[in-house]
């Protein structure tokens, strides 16, 4: 279904296809209570569980401790103005059972840089929402057909 804006909402198994494409997304939480944004690298976990492997010292482990954060990954295709977002809200832990941090490790995301006392953050997808606009407006106002 399209929007007033143009936009058409995305289902939930379509927002979890599109996550899964790409490898980079922003997790929002709030640091000094301020809102704070931090591109990470990620992956979905078999449960559908965002996934982000970090540093056990690094200031989001020290500021999540349960909270509920915001997760948002998109594509965008600037010549075509066209693209993807999706949202994934929920409460973030840290995995600390042995088991299940030896099996990540195993199939996990991949930290980009390596770093010392690694750990996996886990946002459990309580709300999910997408929407995606496919052809926007040129410049000159004309809408573009696909």
């Amino acid at each position: 279904m399209y929007t007033d804006d143009g936009f058409r909402e995305l289902g939930r198994q379509e927002c979890a296809r599109l996550l899964a494409k790409v490898p980079v997304g922003r997790i929002v939480y709030t640091r000094q209570a301020l809102p704070a944004v931090l591109p990470v690298n990620f992956a979905l976990d078999q449960d559908g569980a965002v996934l982000v492997r970090t540093s056990a010292t690094s200031q989001l482990v020290s500021a999540i401790g349960g909270a509920v954060v915001a997760f948002e990954a998109d594509e965008v295709d600037a010549a075509t103005r066209s693209g993807w977002s999706v949202v994934v809200t929920g409460a973030a832990t840290v995995v600390t059972d042995p088991t299940e941090h030896a099996r990540l490790l195993r199939t996990g995301p991949r930290s980009w840089v390596p770093v010392p006392q690694e750990v996996f953050v886990r946002i459990e997808p309580e709300l999910i929402t997408g929407r995606e606009l496919v052809g926007g407006r040129a410049q000159d106002g004309v809408r573009f057909r696909l």
